[in-house]
């Protein structure tokens, strides 16, 4: 079956830190912030940011709730001390129920899981400010495309280190660099909401997703192409394309219309 084509792993890592490298020099600011959920992906965009700019100027912060699985909290705290950077913890629960009980609105899972992730960036912001340091976003190829993260929220951001890697470049960059595996080994989970996991809610596996957007994206194929590639269902290939195509706009500058010249 088509995988998606391996990545030059030290070319790679080293174009990222160049990278990061670049934009906080283009910046003038000082460092960089990073929210740290003990996930794979900011482990592995911290990990870049230390060996980029050293870890005396990365500050990270974590920022559990009630929905935060106590093992994610440990491993953010766990990968700080680790890395030896500066690190903070917030827990969000408070400033969450406050803005709950002032708009008294139907509790809905996915708003609720949308203004966690909005309460999470706007703490990140107010740190990157005081510091004048940049917020490094810790969103994947594979999530940008289909619009598995909350605009305004953990898709806000002033670089976005690991964005061209799908997920399945992420698992292999990761292993590179020595990532503990207690990190590489649990499922990917927003812990927006209880016993919530990423390939739960996208409805498949990162690595069948990542091969249906590499032949989409990339190869330029059909879906009708793309399900007889990968001897999956059309309505498999449907979905993803249909959740790609739907937000797109997420991924966008907000528009202004034309103004017309007399």
């Amino acid at each position: 079956m088509t995988q998606i084509p391996e990545i030059n792993l030290e070319k790679t890592k080293n174009d990222i830190l160049k990278f990061i490298q670049n934009k906080v020099s283009e910046s003038h600011t000082d460092g960089i912030v990073i929210g740290l959920s003990g996930g794979i992906d900011s482990t592995l965009a911290a990990y870049l940011a230390c060996e980029a700019i050293g870890k005396d100027k990365v500050f990270g912060i974590t920022m559990p709730s009630s929905t935060t699985p106590t093992e994610d909290n440990v491993h953010g705290i766990e990968i700080a001390e680790r890395l030896g950077i500066e690190h903070t913890q917030v827990a969000i629960d408070g400033i969450l129920n406050e803005f709950l009980s002032m708009t008294q609105l139907e509790e809905n899972n996915l708003a609720i899981g949308n203004l966690k992730a909005r309460i999470r960036m706007s703490i990140i912001y107010y740190h990157a400010n005081a510091k004048n340091y940049l917020v490094c976003g810790t969103g994947n190829r594979s999530e940008i495309l289909i619009g598995y993260f909350t605009k305004h929220g953990d898709g806000a951001c002033d670089m976005e280190p690991i964005g061209d890697l799908y997920k399945t470049d992420v698992y292999r960059l990761s292993e590179y660099l020595n990532i503990p595996h207690e990190i590489l080994d649990k499922p990917p989970r927003a812990g927006l909401w209880t016993n919530q996991t990423d390939e739960d809610e996208i409805g498949m596996s990162y690595d069948l997703l990542d091969r249906i957007l590499y032949l989409y994206s990339e190869k330029n194929m059909e879906n009708d192409e793309i399900a007889e590639k990968l001897e999956i269902p059309i309505e498999d290939v449907d979905m993803i394309i249909t959740k790609v195509i739907r937000s797109e706009h997420k991924s966008k500058v907000p528009e202004s219309p034309k103004k017309t010249i007399i």
